[in-house]
């Protein structure tokens, strides 16, 4: 692990204190994250396609808190395109795929984030709308307090810390996040796997337990899964934060027979005191998910916190 000591000692007291524990930890300070990425994308959000008939809506059968944002997500596959799901739980998506995700917080539509798949490799940048909501301009540096409310626009290097955690990139575009019935015109896995879009259909999708059951483990995936798991890709580029892989939250296609074979189970019977306690805080200690929030997810900590007192 490199030490950035540069990055630390411009932080106050208390925290390069924190800071410094994490480093000892084999943990890289989670909120250091001083590289800037500049895109390739298009300017405006106009421009990137986002109305082109092609483009689908989908949700996610688990979503990833964000201090109560309504979003909604588009996905766009070049036609004729192919995702190659030789790895069944990491996708592998075709040159020209684009995935969109908006955000509006308290009735203000704040931020749209493009991830496209390039001839080299993926890049992505969020897009923050103006004040006459007319369109939205992109905005590698992010920003804090985006139109008046209190939600904050990562920076590209910021998305890489979550993203760049999985081989596939695209966290919500899975066999198990596409497996359920989807609203009128959106996208969902049975249509991928009949209009022959992926390059082998996907084992048995079904998260496994009672409803209680399936809600934890997958909100843990959606959570926590980006950043915990033991496949997570080494650390290239502009990609921030490197938890501990050692702790694991991916729910997997082959291990889904019943909630005591996860990684997930395994994790949260053998941390569940820590799980909780970071779960359940904000401010300026170390929480989780340590970005993109600033309010505790009261439902989603009762839901774990409940199927934690079952195992």
């Amino acid at each position: 692990m490199l030490l950035d000591l540069s990055a630390i000692v411009r932080k106050p007291p208390a925290m390069r204190f924190l800071l410094l524990l994490l480093a000892v930890a084999a943990c890289e300070p989670f909120d250091v994250c001083d590289v800037i990425v500049e895109t390739p994308l298009p300017q405006q959000l106009s421009a990137t396609g986002i109305d082109d008939p092609d483009v689908r809506p989908y949700t996610p059968s688990f979503a990833l808190w964000s201090d109560g944002a309504e979003k909604r997500r588009w996905l766009y596959l070049p036609p004729g395109a192919v995702i190659d799901t030789t790895d069944p739980d990491e996708w592998q998506f075709p040159i020209g795929t684009k995935a969109w995700k908006e955000f509006t917080r308290d009735g203000v539509r704040v931020e749209t984030r493009l991830f496209q798949r390039l001839d080299d490799g993926w890049a992505g940048v969020a897009y923050a709308w103006a004040a006459d909501q007319r369109d939205a301009y992109a905005l590698p540096a992010g920003d804090a307090n985006a139109n008046g409310t209190p939600h904050d626009i990562p920076s590209a290097g910021d998305c890489e810390g979550c993203h760049g955690g999985r081989h596939s990139h695209l966290l919500g575009v899975s066999a198990i996040q596409l497996a359920h019935a989807p609203a009128p015109g959106e996208l969902a896995l049975d249509e991928l796997v009949s209009g022959g879009r992926l390059s082998g259909p996907p084992p048995t999708p079904l998260v496994p337990g009672e409803p209680a059951v399936r809600t934890a483990l997958g909100y843990l995936h959606a959570n926590c899964s980006h950043c915990h798991n033991q496949t997570r890709p080494a650390r290239t580029g502009a990609r921030c934060y490197d938890p501990d892989n050692d702790l694991d939250f991916a729910l997997r296609l082959d291990a889904l027979s019943s909630p005591e074979d996860t990684a997930a189970s395994r994790t949260a019977k053998d941390h569940h005191e820590r799980m909780l306690e970071l779960m359940g805080r904000r401010g300026s200690d170390l929480h989780m998910p340590p970005l993109a929030t600033e309010q505790v997810d009261a439902e989603g900590l009762a839901t774990v916190r409940t199927w934690i007192g079952t195992l």
